[in-house]
């Protein structure tokens, strides 16, 4: 039988050599699953006929009462993040309140947007029966929601509650949206699992991508000195991206209308109407 208590001395010990927090008390994390809480609360009041079901029925009464449980949960998540990052003692409620109502006031353009990215997924893919079946089922939709509502608190500048949220799509969906990157309207991921949208890209409206397509960064080996810098691509209005396409730097620029091929790898830019494609490998069958 293992000698427990030496274990977790020596665990201890481990705990106070890396100088980061072991145990809850010591400093108080933001918590993942009322962060999850806080995505499905905001999914039943932009979606309600779809995921409040009967607490729907009195439109007005639900929808304050959504609003409210959603600003007291997240503005205690909030005040954790900034808490954290401050120091213990170091939280700024009025930060989190300010930073709170905003993410609340900027709920009715996000819907607006979101029904813009339906609409693309509705025209962009002929096995959709239906716009319903896109907000029930899709794991690109869900993905992009999730992101949408993580970009408000990434560009107010809270900590790790964005990427929690994104992470936990990414973990959902198989879509890895960084809450950093910033996406125009009717943005379309059809089938989506292994898409890579990296912190700094760019994408304008009407852009369609598909499964397993990387836009990402040139070897970032000088880590952390590139933080805040554009490492990732620029996709411009009206451009489709087929499966297994990586593109790669700040630099690198798609140009409006272009159609990039499946399992091309582009590193420069790419001007407006081109069509890029992979050269063939040989067919061999035996």
């Amino acid at each position: 039988m293992f000698n427990s208590k030496k274990i977790a001395q020596e665990l201890i010990k481990s705990y106070k050599k890396e100088g980061t927090p072991a145990f809850d008390g010591e400093f108080n994390l933001p918590n993942r699953e009322e962060i999850i809480g806080v995505l499905e609360e905001v999914q039943k009041v932009l979606f309600p006929a779809y995921f409040a079901h009967d607490e729907a029925r009195d439109p007005e009464p639900f929808a304050e009462a959504t609003l409210h449980s959603i600003y007291f949960r997240l503005k205690k998540q909030i005040e954790l993040a900034f808490a954290f990052c401050k120091g213990q003692g170091g939280c700024n409620e009025c930060c989190a309140e300010k930073t709170t109502d905003e993410f609340i006031e900027e709920l009715p353009r996000i819907r607006k947007i979101l029904f813009t990215d339906v609409e693309a997924f509705f025209a962009g893919d002929p096995a959709a029966r239906s716009k319903e079946e896109i907000i029930f089922s899709y794991p690109g939709f869900y993905a992009i929601f999730v992101y949408r509502l993580a970009h408000i608190l990434y560009l107010q500048g809270v900590p790790f509650i964005p990427r929690m949220m994104t992470e936990h799509a990414h973990g959902k969906t198989g879509i890895d949206i960084n809450p950093g990157a910033t996406i125009g309207e009717y943005f379309f991921i059809d089938h989506g699992t292994g898409v890579v949208i990296g912190e700094t890209t760019v994408i304008g409206n009407r852009v369609k991508i598909y499964q397993a397509v990387t836009l990402g960064a040139l070897s970032p080996r000088k880590g952390q000195k590139l933080s805040g810098v554009k490492r990732h691509p620029t996709v411009k209005d009206d451009v489709t991206v087929y499966s297994g396409a990586s593109i790669l730097g700040g630099d690198t620029v798609i140009g409006e209308g272009a159609v990039i091929g499946g399992n091309c790898f582009l590193t420069q830019s790419v001007e407006a109407g081109a069509r890029v494609s992979a050269k063939q490998p040989e067919l061999i069958i035996k």
